[in-house]
């Protein structure tokens, strides 16, 4: 079954996030000035709980969903994790299940995530600098707690991709040693433009790095040949180290609007579904999960309803909407990036 939207965008990839709180305050996700110790985070009665996820997974897996990314907040605070993954990875019609984490977590579950059939994860990593980075994290955490994760993590057979999300200003000077470590280590490295999601992580134009900027950097020193995407939908634009099977990716939604292909939907923490990285709203599935009265295959032409209807392309809209009033975009640590 495939189910398309107005612009005939498949519905492949579903991101879930488990949890809306973190152990971090990114500057650029959840600054500690807004995500202090009396914000308002979901209780536990709110959250989709795992009996309550694998139903939307087996739902979306019928009207088409293939692949899916687990997030938060940091989704390694939620406890058991191990336990949902292991059983996403058995469900019929699944065939990729992936994790995004900061890492801080990450060696203390790496086993176990393995053994629940995790294959690969990506980590944020902005810098390697221990100053930068723990400032960059709002809580000055240590980077080398961070890299020892990823290496145990790579060690025990897991596949890595770190993301770098790049501000002008901040650590663009990262950028080059960053490379580096990945490409001796054999990691994928992915540049991420500083995105101007939520309303609170000071985004400004003026501190985005284009794409293209970094990849000419790169091409200085080494020899960079184009990788064609794997899937219909890809986010990422690959380049390859010549001579090698090391990749680097760009993600650009500032620069180069991927709106046209773009095929994933979202999940918050408190069921609400996202069809764009970019809304302002979502719409509630938790109180149809939790009803009796309402079936699988109702639910399912519910989300189809919806995603039949979508027609979101917020990137490509972004230079004609710099001039209207801010809209109240919903947080990346709330949706889940």
């Amino acid at each position: 079954m495939v189910v398309k939207d107005t612009l005939c965008r498949p519905l492949r990839d579903l991101r879930i996030s488990v949890m809306d709180q973190c152990n971090l305050r990114c500057t650029y996700c959840m600054p500690k000035e807004i995500f202090g110790g009396d914000y308002p985070f979901l209780p536990p009665e709110k959250l989709l709980n795992f009996q309550e996820i694998k139903r939307l997974v087996g739902i979306f897996s019928s009207i088409g969903v293939k692949k899916i990314r687990i997030t938060g907040g940091e989704p390694l605070l939620r406890k058991d994790l191990p336990r949902l993954i292991a059983a996403i990875n058995k469900m019929e019609g699944i065939d990729d299940v992936a994790l995004t984490t900061n890492g801080i977590l990450l060696g203390q579950y790496a086993e176990q995530l393995k053994s629940a059939g995790l294959k690969r994860i990506n980590v944020s990593l902005d810098s390697l600098d221990p100053t930068n980075y723990g400032k960059m994290n709002g809580r000055n955490f240590p980077v080398a707690r961070v890299l020892k994760s990823i290496e145990r993590a790579s060690t025990i057979g897991l596949q890595v991709k770190i993301n770098m999300v790049v501000q002008k200003g901040v650590n663009d000077g990262d950028i080059i040693p960053l490379a580096k470590y990945c490409f001796e280590k054999g990691y994928t490295l992915r540049f991420i433009e500083f995105m101007d999601v939520g309303n609170t992580n000071g985004w400004d134009m003026a501190k985005v790095v284009p794409s293209k900027d970094i990849l000419n950097m790169l091409q200085q020193t080494n020899i960079l040949e184009p990788v064609d995407p794997d899937y219909i939908g890809e986010v990422a634009k690959r380049y390859r180290y010549q001579n090698s099977d090391i990749e680097i990716g760009f993600i650009s939604s500032i620069t180069e609007s991927f709106c046209s292909s773009c095929n994933r939907a979202r999940i918050s923490a408190d069921g609400k579904l996202f069809t764009c990285l970019f809304a302002t709203e979502g719409t509630d599935l938790l109180h149809l999960v939790r009803s009796d009265k309402v079936s699988e295959n109702q639910l399912a032409h519910f989300i189809t309803d919806l995603w039949n209807r979508r027609n979101d392309h917020y990137s490509e809209q972004r230079s004609e909407l710099s001039n209207r009033p801010s809209e109240n975009k919903i947080e990346m640590s709330y949706i889940g990036g």
